[in-house]
């Protein structure tokens, strides 16, 4: 029998390795200098971090003597989320970490916060951060304990749906506070800049992007206000960060940063009209399909990329094992848990029963109407046997 077509439709969890990307990491491997070395080899290598240090500052809309390469957006939110700062040479303490309840795990972990000093924002029924609790909770923060940092994402990994940056940025500077952004999912997506967003800091990843796994950054608005380091050794990253930098891995992160800002506007168009051929063409099929972000009267900004959707009756473990033997690929949210699925916290967050399943469709650059309808023709089947039991709880 010839082998049944497979089609990737999970790019929020970690996009296909771009031609350019590709091309760059083996150039790249090519190089068989240390970037801290002082001899031609090692300037080379130093030549290639200090191009890719300017794309994906670029792509940040900041200065590229702010952007200190991590291996992940893990690493560099667990790197910025600290009560450890230092204002130049002067020690800044942090006393209390506010986290939005719909942040991906790797923030909503609180980083090095310990558990008691960390505090969960809530969200609208809607999924956007509620900035009234927020300014509550500022205006109520204990001063003498030290600053607050806040940290809101900029785009839902699961919903898609757009946060309030700005608006949240001008309550967090009224109290004195330090704003850290997790950029991840709207880098390329959205327009960014991390001067317009008046945040502190950017988390970026190179996966989200079609760049390499295993690189990422943490991206300040300046020099003079930093973290303590998480990784202490030979001063790489002006100190920020030692190890040997993966040259060819932070090659690849540069060339997908490069392609990201490249006709964004013109390739997102495109990729919200599949979005939206597919989401009508589910409510066509199953008139009971829930959308997320997209509700009569609560309709809100998201990503042009994503659809997060549940089917009454149909689990998510079941769901997503579905579609994957129709050959779809795609997921129920956050690929952070080695596989784990259970009750997604961002709709818990939203005030849905933790029961209700749900599942996640992200498209990306490559995707083409035929991806989208062959989701579809997986889609009606899927939601026809649920109809009579067999792909139901």
């Amino acid at each position: 029998m010839p082998e049944k077509v497979r089609t990737y439709l999970d790019w929020n969890a970690t996009a296909p390795l771009s031609a350019a990307a590709r091309q760059a990491v083996l150039a790249a491997l090519a190089l068989d200098g240390n970037p801290s070395s002082v001899h031609g080899e090692g300037r080379a290598a130093r030549a290639l971090i200090d191009g890719a240090r300017r794309d994906v500052a670029a792509l940040a809309g900041a200065e590229a003597a702010h952007v200190t390469f991590t291996s992940g957006a893990t690493e560099a939110a667990n790197m910025v989320l600290t009560p450890d700062f230092r204002m130049g040479r002067t020690p800044l303490s942090i006393g209390r970490l506010y986290v939005s309840a719909i942040e991906h795990p790797a923030v909503r972990e609180g980083g090095r916060f310990g558990k008691d000093k960390v505090t969960e924002i809530p969200v609208t029924p809607v999924g956007v951060v509620d900035l009234a609790a927020l300014e509550h909770l500022l205006a109520t923060h204990d001063a003498s304990a030290g600053l607050p940092m806040v940290a809101i994402m900029l785009a839902n990994n699961e919903t898609g749906i757009v946060q309030p940056v700005r608006e949240a940025a001008a309550i967090v500077r009224r109290h004195g506070g330090l704003l850290v952004v997790d950029a991840v999912q709207g880098a390329g997506r959205l327009p960014l800049s991390i001067a317009d967003l008046d945040a502190d800091f950017l988390i970026l990843s190179s996966h989200k992007l079609g760049g390499p796994k295993g690189a990422g950054a943490l991206v300040a608005r300046g020099e003079v206000l930093m973290p303590k380091p998480l990784i202490h050794g030979g001063g790489q990253e002006k100190g920020h960060r030692s190890g040997t930098e993966n040259v060819s891995a932070i090659a690849g992160f540069a060339a997908a940063a490069r392609a990201a800002i490249e006709g964004m506007d013109g390739r997102n168009i495109g990729i919200a009209g599949l979005r939206d051929r597919m989401e009508a063409g589910m409510a066509e099929i199953a008139a009971d399909v829930v959308i997320h972000g997209r509700l009569p009267g609560r309709d809100v900004s998201r990503l042009c990329n994503t659809t997060f959707f549940s089917l009454p009756g149909l689990k998510s473990e079941t769901g997503q094992i579905a579609f994957d033997l129709e050959g779809i690929a795609l997921s129920a949210g956050s690929a952070c848990s080695s596989g784990k699925v259970g009750a997604s916290h961002v709709l818990t967050a939203m005030g849905f029963d933790a029961g209700l399943g749900a599942l996640r469709v992200s498209l990306g650059a490559t995707t083409s109407e035929a991806d989208v309808e062959r989701f579809l023709a997986a889609f009606g089947r899927i939601a026809g046997r649920r109809r009579h039991g067999v792909a139901a709880a």
